[in-house]
């Protein structure tokens, strides 16, 4: 659901795909909020827009810092580099502790007399990755909890060797645990540690793959006791109509923004990391969410400056309304003028190209390194293994900081530095992560052993969902679930939004429009399905309302930074609402439990739920979200220490509290995010819109926050704002039937929209599109069970299936689907035909099962009912063929067998069944894994091994991949148990075997 700057009411009149519905009250675009004090609204500026015309309501950047109005920002980022203001070394020889897995030595500022600081630098696992944090041991930075797994402190591991020199200027090096013992053509993994001037490089095989402090521009504020009362910072408060843009002052300590004032009590405390990346060649990947191009462009031309993004018209708004096919001017080759920014804010409508951070962050960076010509060898799709390991490298980093941060990107005219990018937080820790790689899968893997593997989903939460703002009453929800049976296309979910609520009170329900919810669920249940409530983080303030009255009782909200600690009032849709301080833990555990059939009156246990607006959203807040200076946990921490994982934490409790209620796997799907939200469900792209930029955006916004550890995303199908035309609808659809989370949502001032709306041909091919993704359910099954044990993305760049091909390293107008599947999906309007670059290897068409050998770019001819999906050679993919109304109803259907033999004829795959609702698979193996293998003509099913690992999604041939792949399960008393092979299908020879008589869970070999 959407949000703006405001707030309004607004009465119009829905209607039903099926029949006409009563009018009634909704919240429709808002405006903005004036002025809120002491509970009671001063001034609300109320827009009424008519639901007949396509106005965009723009996204208003006056309302949202940039770099130069954030002073800790302006401070550090046009610094040059080697200042020796901030140069820093290493004082004295480091101490090893006693497990001998973490060093530790002092760190001073060269020029000054500032505190020294501690610098630790500890190893973690059997691949190389490293932790380095710098702290002020006499005012230690917040550390903030439950982000990392709890048992990484389990795997920290203990140096191979601690080497001093002193000859050629004192370093210091300590070389990692390496692999050697299950990989012989591992690399020793070294951290070399200069400590004057301070520098540290990660090598693998001496060949350096991240640097810190290269460019010397790394800093630390510390913390000063007392501070200029007389001197505050104001900002974007003037009339000047420059005001915005001016920096701030750097002297003094509370600072304002449009009125609204942070008191900042402890100072200045910002963050400089200064990281760079090696090699003649660059590409850098992650640190979403924003509505960016895949490979980051560079924010900073080589010699300063850069291009505007998101041009604004003279009031400070994007102007959207224009014909939705106009070209953008913005020449891409140009870098941004501003750093792309992580800070969780509910952005209403944001553009399609633009640094701007959107609804959630995670502070993680990939990089993809070329040394040596890189004209040669991948231009032309690939080289062997042994050239690719000297090429082309991955490593990635992890920023473990929670406060507001904007990162640089600069790639110099000297090709040799690579890649440098400047790290700015507002404060919080100096504390980060390297991930060696040196190949994609790899530095997934080592990434998802700090914050955690994907949440294993329900099985009916990969179905489709169907959502929007809002099913009115119990019968628009009995027509919406009939009209998909009626034309026999296949959902798993409804999902209800605000409007069911009894004024906004979460967890309650309208009794007028929605009297009997337990009845509405269970029918829907019926018929194997699910549905999805909304509850949002804030909590009307209503003394009627028990759970308003409890947490006021019991103190469990957001406080004032004020001498009673009042609880802080904001405004979002309820009007004066608080907040819970999930921050803490006590908070948390209290919420979970208000999720008991018991308190959640009118649920059961097939209603799930949906967190919304958990930046947090706060209508006449800064920057429409919470003021940095309001305090958790009993007043102990500013909430600027936890903005960016406050929704996270939100989405933890709620995820919880279902789960205790029978011990099932929970969907909630959230806006906000941070690193390790992947343990706990999916989460959405937000508030986009129906034109043709917002659907091509949508795949690098998905691969983006699939490599940084958050696969299961997805984008509103169809676009959230505006009514999209049945062309592109369509187009939507199929694109979408491939997210990994798949789920049409609009606004409530749209036209109605479910996939029958647009009448024929589009709700036929609309139906195809949704069939093929149950068809393919095994398949992706499959690979979330990858992506729960080992990290990998479900949805994945080209380059992570071919990481040594240059051509691709770029791409992101199409997809791979796991290892086997690439999507090339039609992304304009009114084409004939699309190009498709197929990387090395053999390729077949998914519906004609043509036969392409790359690397190659093929022309590809399409209608409106052509998805161009291709098959990679050297898999088997199993589907199920049976067109059912959901996930559930396909229980026990036989497998299809979709056998794509390579250039040597063969393939392998690999095939993962548990009941898809509980957790009976993590501690009596009560699952069914097997391995597929055709060689020679013939098919065998057996135990996994390593050879079909990357049947599963996993990395190929690597050890640590396959560690826990080979376990076969046990089975168990499930529909999917006992299922038989129904047809296998060789696609380069179009020989079929029907009806084998043959089950998975049985060792079987068939010739062909």
């Amino acid at each position: 659901m959407g949000t703006s700057s405001g707030w309004s009411i607004a009465t119009r009149r829905e209607s039903s795909p099926n029949s006409e519905f009563r009018s009634r009250p909704s919240a429709a675009r808002r405006s903005r909020v004036v002025t809120v004090t002491t509970s009671v609204v001063v001034a609300v500026c109320i827009t009424f827009l008519s639901v007949h015309t396509h106005v965009v309501t723009a996204f208003k950047a006056s309302d949202f810092k940039t770099c130069a109005t954030s002073s800790f920002c302006a401070r550090h980022r046009d610094v040059r580099s080697h200042d020796p203001a901030r140069a820093h070394k290493v004082e004295g020889p480091f101490s090893v502790d006693a497990d001998g897995t973490s060093a530790t030595a002092s760190v001073v500022r060269v020029a000054g007399h500032d505190r020294p600081l501690t610098l630790t630098v500890t190893s973690y696992g059997h691949e190389g990755v490293v932790r380095v944090r710098f702290d002020d041991p006499q005012f230690p930075r917040y550390q903030v909890k439950d982000v990392l797994v709890d048992a990484l402190d389990g795997t920290r591991t203990k140096f191979q060797s601690t080497t001093r020199d002193e000859k050629n200027g004192e370093t210091t090096t300590f070389v990692l645990a390496t692999p050697h013992n299950v990989d012989p053509d591992s690399q020793p993994i070294t951290v070399r540690i200069t400590h004057d001037p301070l520098r540290i490089a990660l090598s693998i095989g001496g060949k350096e793959t991240a640097v810190f402090n290269n460019h010397g521009k790394f800093d630390f504020e510390r913390f000063a006791e007392n501070g200029p009362e007389d001197e505050k910072e104001k900002v974007g408060d003037d009339d000047d109509e420059t005001a915005s843009e001016k920096p701030e002052k750097q002297s003094g300590w509370s600072e304002t923004f449009n009125g609204h004032v942070d008191t900042r009590p402890f100072g200045p405390m910002a963050i400089a990391l200064d990281i760079s990346f090696p090699g003649d060649a660059v590409d850098v990947y992650g640190i979403p969410e924003r509505a960016t191009s895949l490979s980051l462009k560079d924010t900073k031309a080589a010699g300063g400056g850069g291009v505007e993004s998101g041009d604004t018209a003279e009031d400070g708004e994007k102007d959207a309304s224009a014909d939705e096919e106009e070209e953008t001017s913005k020449d891409d080759s140009q870098p941004y003028s501003e750093p792309y920014r992580l800070y969780n804010l509910d952005v209403f409508e944001y553009d399609h190209d633009s640094p701007f951070g959107l609804y959630g962050s995670i502070p993680v960076m990939h990089a993809r390194s070329v040394r040596g010509d890189t004209t040669k060898g991948g231009m032309h799709g690939g080289m062997s293994k042994q050239t690719q390991e000297s090429r082309v490298t991955y490593s990635a980093v992890y920023v473990h900081n929670p406060t507001e941060t904007y990162v640089d990107v600069m790639r110099s005219g000297n090709s040799s530095e690579g890649a440098e990018t400047l790290w700015i937080s507002e404060s919080g820790a100096a504390d980060f992560f390297i991930m060696p790689g040196p190949t994609p899968g790899a530095t997934q893997r080592q990434y998802s052993q700090i914050t955690g593997t994907t949440a294993m989903p329900p099985a009916f939460a990969l179905g489709y969902h169907q959502c929007r703002w809002n099913y009115v009453d119990e019968t628009d929800v009995a027509a919406v679930d009939a009209g998909f049976d009626q034309r026999d296309i296949p959902y798993d979910v409804l999902w209800l939004d605000i409007e069911h609520t009894d004024g906004k009170r979460y967890m309650t329900w309208d009794k007028t429009h929605f009297p009997s919810p337990k009845r509405m669920i269970d029918d829907v249940a019926s018929r194997g399905r699910k549905m999805v409530t909304i509850v949002d983080p804030h909590v009307k303030k209503d003394d009627n309302y028990g759970t308003h009255v409890e947490a006021t009782q019991k103190r469990l909200y957001v406080r004032q930074p004020n001498a009673g600690g009042t609880d802080f009032d904001g405004w979002c849709w309820p009007g004066s609402s608080a907040y819970l301080d999930v921050v803490s833990k006590k908070v948390r555990e209290w919420w979970s439990g208000k999720f008991s059939l018991q308190n959640y009156v009118g649920s059961t246990n097939d209603l799930h739920v949906w967190n919304d607006m958990n930046e947090p959203s706060v209508f006449n807040g800064p920057e429409i979200t919470m003021r940095k200076d309001l305090l958790h946990e009993e007043g102990a921490t500013e909430h600027r220490e936890v903005h960016n994982v406050f929704g996270m934490f939100y989405h933890a409790a709620t995820a919880d509290g279902l789960r205790l209620r029978n011990n099932e796997r929970p969907l909630v799907l959230s806006r906000a995010f941070f690193a390790g939200t992947q343990r706990i469900g999916p989460v959405w792209t937000g508030d986009n819109a129906a034109d043709w930029h917002h659907l091509r955006k949508s795949i690098p916004m998905t691969l983006a926050l699939g490599i940084s550890g958050l696969t299961w995303s997805g984008a509103d199908v169809g676009g959230f704002f505006g009514d999209p035309d049945a062309e592109l609808m369509t187009r939507w659809y199929q694109l979408g039937a491939f997210y990994p989370f798949f789920r049409g949502h609009a606004h409530l001032d749209t036209k109605r929209r479910e996939p029958w709306m647009f009448g024929e041909p589009y709700t036929r091919t609309i139906r195809t599109a949704i069939r093929t993704r149950y068809q393919l359910m095994p398949y992706l099954y499959t690979l979330f069970e990858a992506a729960h044990r080992e990290g990998t993305p479900v949805l994945r760049p080209l380059w992570f299936e071919f990481p040594d091909d240059d051509s691709v390293a770029k791409n992101d107008i199409s997809a791979m689907v796991g290892p086997a599947l690439l999507l090339a999906p039609v992304l304009e309007k009114s084409v004939e035909s699309i190009v498709v670059y197929l990387p090395k290897g053999v390729w077949y068409d998914y519906d004609t099962h043509e036969r392409h050998v790359g690397p190659k770019t093929v022309t590809k001819a399409v209608t409106l009912a052509t998805t161009p999906l291709f098959i990679r050679g050297g898999f088997i993919i199993p589907r199920k063929d049976r067109a059912r109304r959901s996930v559930k109803a396909m229980g026990g259907d036989p497998l299809t067998l979709l056998v794509a033999p390579d250039e040597n004829g063969d393939a392998v795959g690999e095939t993962y069944v548990d009941d898809g609702v509980g957790y009976a698979y993590v501690g009596s193996d009560a699952f069914i894994r097997r391995g597929f293998v055709f060689k020679k003509g013939a098919l065998t099913c057996g135990s996994p091994s390593k050879e079909t690992a990357k049947g599963s999604g996993v990395e190929s041939g690597n050890a640590f991949a396959a560690r826990e792949a080979t376990k076969p399960g046990v089975g168990g008393d499930f529909p999917d148990a006992n299922v038989k092979v129904e047809r296998v299908l060789v696609l380069d020879s179009q020989k079929t075997i029907r009806q084998p008589n043959v089950r998975l869970g049985e060792d079987w070999q068939l010739t062909v």
